[in-house]
């Protein structure tokens, strides 16, 4: 008998079979399962808003159809369908990339893109940002995975990531080998972060011989849905210069703000104000992306990371891997461009694409509150409101019956709640064990994207399914 090959399971890299993803793990599959069977499904695990009806803004995918399609230009009906913006746009972004959609552009991304993405960054922020120092990338989690490549040497090497945190971060820190150091993030101040027990993750892992190198934050969070204020953000860049950690700042929601009264503030922004030496020392990496926010356009993989405070040896590096990869697909980068630079007031297709983007930042908001207020409405489920981002975060407080049969049935009881939840309901959410949770407590994630006429039956099928299963597991022996 022949021995064991290379691409065996039990040959494999123990990093790979190391990896966990849970927004598309178990109950994903039994979804998908129960969906061949003929069931519907609400898929609410991931954050896919297309998918889930959300239709594309038109100005965008008027300018990347005409630039996939150039001959398009020549036809002399082109501006009975056409804006004529849009037909400027593509004409600008065509010349910006001499061969066209299908040529390789540079490594980092087209100059051109590049130089839009500084302007609005240099417009949100009021500091200037250098082209140079951004990278465009297929989606934010390839920059995400670049840099956190670029951090981990070694098993001893930690990064310090928010719990609950989105799984991207533990997935990729699993598989390059390095030490996911969680900070938890408190329920009760609306997911804020405690500096005090940050430290003390950070002196639990020193003590086991962890060099704690970076420091994940993700603003507004997700699963958890939280603006960071200002001044939570001050002291983390102050935690980051004391402790000389790269701050590696996951903004891919700054779009989905939902409370005037807490907006989106860069870390980019927050550390500038603070001025020297923080605004000098701290080494910080922002990552944005088209996937989120009202463009939603998750499957056409735009994204950025942009550097600062990053010594130009090291972005020589970083050049020289992004170069393996040999270019970031390009109607990603473009899609990039036309959402940090979209149509202005006065332009043609402004006052569409005004109302396009308002109208679906408005129902995501009034989403956000039929749900918060559905999972408040149920019985031993508690729900901070969703400040930003696209997701729900409710605390399931479940019956000591319910974890003992899911501990019997090899379950985590919050992976039992949620499969049972699908059989009987059709909706697909992740359990928070998924995440991360503090021992002990029971989350779920669902995105708040369903249809909003949708989801009052959604949350009424959801409270009916929670009522009859907290009455099955109800613990009797303390009535």
């Amino acid at each position: 008998m022949m021995g064991r090959k290379a691409l065996d399971y039990e040959e494999l890299n123990e990093n790979v079979k190391k990896v966990q993803y849970a927004v598309r793990g178990e109950l994903y599959l039994r979804a998908s399962e129960l969906q061949k069977e003929g069931k519907r499904i609400i898929f609410t695990n991931v954050g896919n808003p297309h998918a889930l009806g959300q239709k594309p803004l038109t100005f965008p995918r008027q300018v990347v159809a005409l630039c996939q399609a150039p001959f398009l230009l020549d036809d002399p009906n082109v501006g009975l369908i056409f804006p004529a913006d849009a037909i400027a746009r593509a004409k600008h972004y065509l010349s910006l990339a001499p061969g066209g959609l299908g040529a390789y552009s540079d490594s980092r991304g087209i100059p051109g893109v590049r130089k839009e993405v500084a302007e609005f960054i240099q417009r949100r922020d009021g500091y200037p940002s250098d082209p140079e120092l951004i990278y465009l990338t297929d989606g934010a989690s390839k920059g995400v995975m670049q840099m956190l490549n670029a951090i981990i040497r070694n098993e001893r090497d930690g990064i310090l990531v928010p719990v609950p945190q989105y799984p991207l971060y533990s997935a990729a820190i699993s598989l390059f080998g390095g030490s996911l150091v969680p900070y938890y993030l408190e329920e009760e101040a609306n997911w804020g972060l405690d500096l005090v027990s940050t430290r003390q993750s950070v002196a639990e892992a020193r003590s086991k011989g962890i060099t704690v190198r970076a420091m994940v934050i993700i603003n507004p969070g997700n699963p958890t849905g939280q603006c960071l204020s200002e001044a939570n953000i001050r002291e983390l860049l102050n935690f980051c210069y004391q402790e000389k950690l790269v701050l590696l700042a996951d903004e891919v929601y700054q779009q989905n703000v939902y409370q005037d009264e807490r907006p989106f503030i860069s870390a980019r922004k927050v550390m500038f104000d603070m001025g020297p030496p923080v605004s000098r020392e701290v080494q910080l990496i922002s990552f944005h992306t088209v996937s989120k926010g009202y463009w939603g356009e998750c499957g056409q993989r735009g994204g950025y990371f942009e550097m600062t405070n990053i010594p130009p040896k090291t972005v020589d590096e970083i050049y020289k891997v992004a170069s393996i990869a040999l270019s970031p697909n390009v109607p990603g980068q473009i899609f990039m461009g036309l959402m940090v630079n979209p149509p202005k007031p006065g332009d043609i297709s402004y006052l569409k694409y005004s109302a396009e983007s308002k109208s679906i930042l408005e129902s995501l908001r009034r989403r956000a509150q039929i749900m918060t207020d559905g999972f408040n409405s149920c019985r031993n489920v508690v729900c901070n409101f969703t400040e930003g981002a696209m997701y729900s975060f409710p605390q399931i407080r479940l019956p000591q019956r319910a974890m003992d049969v899911a501990k019997s049935a090899g379950k985590e009881p919050d992976v039992y709640y949620c499969l049972k939840l699908l059989e009987a309901t059709g909706i697909s959410t992740v359990p928070g064990s998924g995440f991360g949770q503090k021992e002990g407590v029971f989350h779920l994630r669902t995105t708040i994207l369903p249809a909003e006429e949708d989801m009052p039956a959604i949350m009424s099928s959801f409270k009916k399914f929670n009522d009859s299963f907290m009455d099955q597991y109800q613990d009797h022996s303390r009535l």
